[in-house]
């Protein structure tokens, strides 16, 4: 019996190795507007979540969003990417955290810590695109460590 239990944990160990991505998660589904994220960070996934996927084509919605920290947070950049049928056609980039200024509440976390916010987010633009895309961001440190990497497919058929 003991056998048997080693060689199923054995194999669970081995099959959690052998993956090499994270699922896919829904952020939310509605008769016109479809959004799913992926973790592109091979060493971590993390939770995200809206309340209604309507209130995303407001100007300010309400998320959450947990993880573990794998790094420091003193210095925190953002880059996000537009990709249409497979070609970047837009990218953006920000300083989120920096010292003697921060625009995030977790700036100053460090490695090890739990990272939770929940509340509103303002994206500055008032429309999604409308169609299939995939927006890729990256959050990465001061050392330019990997903190959070996501893909998000999204399916906007609303004609606005």
């Amino acid at each position: 019996m003991k056998t048997s239990s080693v060689l199923v944990l054995v194999l669970v160990l081995l099959y959690i190795n052998a993956s090499t991505e994270w699922p896919t998660h829904t952020v939310c589904k509605e008769e016109n507007l479809e959004i799913y994220y992926k973790s592109c960070d091979p060493q971590q996934d993390f939770a995200f979540s809206v309340d209604r996927c309507s209130d995303i084509t407001t100007q300010t919605f309400n998320i959450r969003a947990a993880m573990v920290l794998r790094h420091s947070i003193k210095e925190l950049y953002m880059k996000a990417d537009l990709i249409i049928n497979g070609k970047t056609v837009l990218s953006y980039s920000d300083t989120l955290c920096e010292p003697g200024h921060s625009k995030l509440v977790f700036c100053g976390k460090k490695k090890g810590e739990h990272l939770y916010y929940e509340g509103p987010v303002t994206l500055g633009f008032k429309e999604i695109l409308q169609g299939d895309y995939t927006v890729s961001a990256r959050l990465t440190n001061e050392d330019g460590a990997t903190v959070a990497c996501a893909d998000f497919t999204v399916k906007n058929y609303l004609d606005y």
